[in-house]
């Protein structure tokens, strides 16, 4: 039985490779022609590099940096935790393109360049023309696809992300290394931590109401770094590497798919598809990974697509249900200072509360 995939990012690529692996005839269809950069943290905790692992890849190879411990700052308060595994970050440029290289050395076809614009049942208009799905897995990202959208009822849809990346001063860059960095400010949280390449990975999310007010990116950078001193003084002297920021807005933070009876039994959707987890809580590309493996092993076993999503939404249920309490118990901005003060005063709240919201192995 073929399967088609729609998208090669980290849940398709390691939904394609196992079932490629296995002996089954695979299409992945990926929009993008060429390896770009994403809209990610690119933090690798340790259940996404054994994910990695098992399908040949290791974050260190790349040049991946060592991150070990957290930093949560409100404007110059800084408290610091130790993290519960050492993590990594890679940038999805490097990590998405070595994936699909592997998943194409497993047997799967993968066709680049090819855009979903709509899917009716496992039938998919493609921009390349008509395609038929015996068994669908969607794993468009943080991007819906028509006919496919995510209903975004009681989640956290009011935010808009940008990612950039900068070349840090070399004693900023010394003082970062070893640590992720997430800032809180009235209105959204931002993260920074170091990547290959020497570079830094800065990633934000605003509320909608607050960027309107600037309207723009370089306004917006500088409200950040007037209202957080840590991050200007983390910025002073560097060098932004991207044109312009990467954007997206809509993002449905807190969901899970919940299966319905009327489903199609072989219409599986994993990563961002299935559930979107806080992005401040590292997981997600573990969770993606995990959803994807999860869907392969699923279709090889016979099982239908509704106990798949059956399992994922109460298996990610504690994940994301925490993560969503923090972001919302952390969004007001008189809460922020007392949350820093919380993890200065007790370290292993944080590192505690880092497991509590980590995929199951």
């Amino acid at each position: 039985m073929s399967v088609v995939v729609v998208g090669g990012g980290p849940a398709g690529a390691t939904a394609a490779w196992h079932l490629a692996r296995a002996g089954r005839e695979v299409r992945v269809l990926e929009r993008e022609t060429e390896p770009r950069d994403r809209i990610c943290g690119e933090f690798l905790s340790v259940e996404a590099q054994a994910h990695l692992a098992e399908i040949g890849l290791d974050p260190a190879s790349f040049g991946a940096p060592a991150i070990e411990r957290l930093r949560l700052v409100h404007d110059a308060q800084v408290a610091e935790a130790p993290l519960p595994f050492r993590a990594y970050g890679l940038t999805r440029r490097a990590m998405d393109e070595a994936l699909l290289v592997r998943v194409a050395a497993a047997g799967a076809t993968v066709e680049r360049g090819v855009m979903v614009r709509e899917i009716g049942g496992r039938q998919l208009a493609t921009d390349a023309g008509e395609v038929a799905a015996e068994t669908l897995v969607l794993a468009s990202g943080k991007h819906d696809v028509r006919g496919a959208k995510r209903v975004s009822r009681g989640t956290v849809t009011d935010l808009i992300g940008f990612k950039s990346y900068f070349r840090l001063a070399e004693d900023q860059r010394a003082a970062l290394a070893g640590h992720i960095e997430v800032m809180l400010f009235d209105g959204g949280y931002a993260g920074l931590q170091l990547v290959d390449g020497g570079k830094a990975n800065l990633c934000l999310l605003v509320e909608q109401r607050r960027f309107a007010r600037v309207g723009s990116w370089p306004p917006l950078l500088a409200m950040l770094t007037d209202g957080c001193r840590h991050l200007a003084e983390r910025l002073a002297g560097a060098t932004e590497l991207l044109e312009r920021p990467l954007t997206i807005s809509g993002i449905p933070y807190g969901y899970r798919y919940r299966p319905h009876r009327n489903d199609d039994d072989r219409f599986y959707r994993v990563g961002d598809q299935c559930a979107v987890i806080p992005s401040f809580a590292g997981d997600g590309m573990a969770m993606a990974m995990h959803g994807g493996r999860a869907a392969a092993q699923a279709i090889l076993r016979g099982e239908g697509a509704r106990a798949y999503h059956a399992a994922r939404h109460a298996e990610f249920a504690r994940q994301v249900t925490l993560a969503q309490a923090l972001y919302r118990l952390g969004r007001p901005g008189l809460l922020q200072p007392a949350l820093v003060a919380a993890v200065a005063r007790w370290p292993g709240l944080a590192t505690r509360l880092a497991s509590w919201t980590r995929v199951p192995g």
